[in-house]
């Protein structure tokens, strides 16, 4: 079912459509809706493949560029190219170099190429379909080459070496359908759009920092200087005069991709499709499923290996989904209580 779109089922005599009400966990088909905005346009999201981005970081210029985020100092941390290190209050895009003993095809680690026959390959240029011979740059799209699988298309270099791969991935708020952030905050200054994502109002935020450990996901973050957090608004000044964000706006690659969340998801599964079928058997898609821990994210990824290689959580839950059961065991507790204390008031000796 599409986003917003609670009526289909219900007109064709199916089962009623979910609650319209703000929920802290399961299904929530509108969370604009939800949020008070009947005439809502289609919620918008990002779909980050991170198989095509080259670590540019253009996105993290750009996003600083438009939302006047400020520096956040250059630290080498002597492990990777990746300076900016994580998402934080001054980072609100991350693109994650992520280097592996894995070359790209799906291949294993440590997978033995001694019997590949680099001679052999080179003379049958041009008489199978996994060797097209000379002007093809790529496989056919839909087809898988004949010989794709693991460890066969990737000698060893001639010293020896094992084969590496680059993971790069430009990181963000997930704007969650369920946004435990959102639902801690005490002084509303973290709001739902008309466009489904979630911002925070500097000048309301009080900075008690409520919603930093709600977050599943590790985003939100308070700034030194003053206490006040902040997170990735999914450029919604921009959004508001018809533009895409700035950080989809500056990738060269189309690495991330903005729009109708439900156009992404199609978008995003015909992806994975093409990529399981030209070989790429790793390819997966992280958060785009509205029935995951947090009913689906408004941002959602393409990755090439596990979610901890991005330094991902591998099942995200929304930290506010068993509030209802704390609040009724509490309820219980404290009537238990107050009835125990009534009846040895009653039967006190007189």
């Amino acid at each position: 079912m599409a986003e917003g779109d609670t009526t289909a089922v219900h007109t064709a005599g199916g089962d009623p459509p979910p609650p319209s009400g703000n929920l802290l966990s399961g299904p929530q088909p509108n969370v604009a809706r939800a949020a008070g905005y009947p005439d809502a346009p289609p919620r918008m999201g990002f779909f980050t493949d991170t198989s095509v981005c080259i670590g540019c970081k253009a996105c993290e210029v750009a996003c600083k560029e438009w939302n006047s985020v400020p520096e956040d100092g250059l630290e080498l941390t002597g492990m990777s190219y990746d300076n900016t290190q994580g998402l934080g209050a001054d980072t609100w895009r991350h693109v994650a170099f992520i280097e592996q003993r894995k070359p790209l095809g799906g291949q294993e680690p440590g997978v033995d190429h001694s019997g590949f026959d680099v001679f052999e390959a080179a003379r049958s240029l041009g008489d199978s379909p996994s060797s097209p011979g000379p002007g093809a740059t790529a496989p056919a799209p839909q087809a898988a080459p004949a010989g794709a699988p693991a460890g066969e298309i990737s000698p060893l270099s001639p010293d020896g070496r094992t084969e590496l791969r680059w993971l790069m991935a430009s990181d963000v708020c997930k704007h969650c359908t369920h946004a435990a952030c959102l639902d801690v905050c005490p002084t509303g200054a973290l709001f739902r759009t008309e466009f489904g994502t979630v911002v925070v109002q500097e000048d309301v935020c009080n900075g008690c920092g409520y919603c930093v450990p709600a977050c599943p996901y590790g985003v939100i973050d308070q700034r030194k200087e003053d206490g006040r957090v902040w997170k990735c608004t999914l450029c919604y000044d921009r959004l508001g005069v018809g533009m895409e964000p700035a950080c989809a706006k500056s990738c060269p690659t189309d690495s991330i991709q903005f729009g109708p969340l439900d156009e992404l998801r199609e978008r995003a599964a015909a992806r994975v499709a093409r990529l399981h079928a030209a070989g790429v058997t790793d390819a997966r898609l992280y958060g785009e499923s509205p029935e995951d821990g947090v009913g689906g994210d408004g941002a959602f990824f393409l990755l090439l290996d596990e979610p901890e290689v991005y330094g991902l959580p591998p099942d995200p839950v929304v930290t506010t989904r068993d509030l209802p059961a704390m609040w009724k065991h509490a309820g219980i507790a404290a009537v238990s209580l107050a009835a125990l204390g009534v009846a040895g008031f009653v039967r006190r000796p007189r």
